[in-house]
C-alpha cells in the first residue's frame, strides 16, 4: 500500500468512527457541523473521509461528541517500528465489524439504557453461552 493510499484508508477509518459516535449519539450532520463551523455536506464529507479533518477540528469533534480523541484511531491496524508513546492503553473492546452495523448501535443504545449492573453482567453471560455454544 502506498504512504497516499494508507492516509486515505486511515482519513476513511476516521470519518467512519465520526459517524458511528455521532449516530450512537443521535446527533445531526447538521447539528455536528454547526458546532464546528461548517456545512452539513462538510461534515459528510469528513465522514466518507473525502475531506481531511485537521488536528484541531478533529479535538473539537471529540469534545462535542464526548470521546478522548484516540477513540477515532482505534482499531487502526498498528504501524510497524511506531512507538506507542508515553502510554500502552488498549481499547476496552477490539473491532468487530458489529459495532459499525445497525444492529451493533441498536444493542449498544439498549444495553446502556439498563441501569443494573447485575442484570448487564447476566445478559452478557448469556450472550456469551449462546455464542459458545455454536448456535449464535
Amino acid at each position: 500500500m502506498t504512504a497516499e493510499q494508507q492516509l486515505s484508508s486511515i482519513d476513511t477509518h476516521v470519518g467512519n468512527r465520526i459517524r458511528l459516535r455521532r449516530s450512537f449519539l443521535r446527533i445531526s450532520q447538521e447539528k455536528l457541523g454547526d458546532h464546528l463551523g461548517v456545512s452539513f455536506q462538510q461534515v459528510q464529507k469528513y465522514e466518507k473521509g473525502s475531506n481531511r479533518i485537521g488536528a484541531g477540528q478533529l479535538f473539537q469533534i471529540s469534545a462535542f461528541l464526548k470521546v478522548d480523541p484516540a477513540y477515532f484511531f482505534e482499531g487502526l491496524p498498528a504501524t510497524k517500528g511506531v512507538e506507542s508513546g508515553f502510554s500502552e492503553r488498549q481499547s476496552a473492546l477490539p473491532p468487530t465489524g458489529i459495532e459499525d452495523t445497525t444492529d451493533g448501535i441498536a444493542l449498544n443504545r439498549a444495553f446502556a439504557r439498563i441501569k443494573s449492573s447485575k442484570l448487564r453482567r447476566r445478559l452478557i453471560d448469556l450472550v456469551t453461552a449462546i455464542a459458545d455454544s455454536g448456535r449464535g
